[in-house]
């Protein structure tokens, strides 16, 4: 079973404003282009995987996807995070309608390809499913079936939403890489703990180094 990725990925200028105890203003989009390039080059790698959207407003955002094999899709409705992916679901469907369907966060930098697809395979067995993310609170991975539609409930509490609306909740052991997403400090430290991708080991090493 091939599934499409759909990874949402706001402006690199508004990206990661809570990083500010960990990264100046002006590295904070910089770390977060890193993070979705690894988090889009491990999703790519994964065998579950068959194509990857990238739905953006971000210009060099989505060349530099794109140089990695994702498919930019443009953020036209302009109305957050749960539109976007409503509307980017909406175009990979018309194309790929028989594939099974899930968004991911742009945000997982330490993201390994076979853990992903241990979720993936785990979400297959139901309609609609979701991976909570490291706090516990959010949710890093949301997934629906080729006749289901995706239903995004992302934002504060969105574990607790996503349940709510039917979802079911995957609770799977030794899959920390899909589930450490990066909004902190700490997330980040956890992030390099597990052992980050290339691009923001980049970064980061920079960071250090200033």
């Amino acid at each position: 079973m091939q599934w499409t990725l759909v990874i949402p990925l706001k402006a690199l200028s508004r990206a990661k404003s809570r990083l500010s105890d960990t990264a100046a203003d002006g590295l904070r989009p910089g770390l977060a282009l890193a993070f979705a390039q690894d988090t889009v080059a491990a999703a790519l790698a994964c065998p579950a995987v068959g194509d990857v959207a990238v739905v953006t407003g971000d210009v060099l955002a989505g060349r530099e996807l794109a140089a990695l094999g994702a498919r930019i899709v443009p953020d036209e409705p302009g109305g957050g995070l749960n539109a976007a992916l409503t509307h980017a679901a909406s175009v990979v469907r018309a194309r790929s309608p028989q594939s099974p369907l899930a968004a991911l966060n742009a945000d997982l930098p330490a993201l390994r390809p076979l853990e992903l697809a241990r979720v993936l395979d785990a979400a297959a067995e139901f309609p609609r499913a979701f991976l909570p993310d490291a706090a516990g609170i959010g949710t890093t991975l949301l997934a629906a079936s080729p006749n289901r539609e995706l239903l995004p409930a992302f934002g504060p509490d969105s574990r607790s939403r996503h349940r709510t609306s039917g979802a079911a909740e995957l609770l799977l052991p030794d899959v920390s890489s899909v589930r450490q997403d990066v909004d902190t400090g700490a997330d980040l430290r956890a992030a390099l703990t597990l052992g980050v991708g290339p691009r923001t080991a980049a970064v980061v090493e920079r960071l250090n180094a200033a």
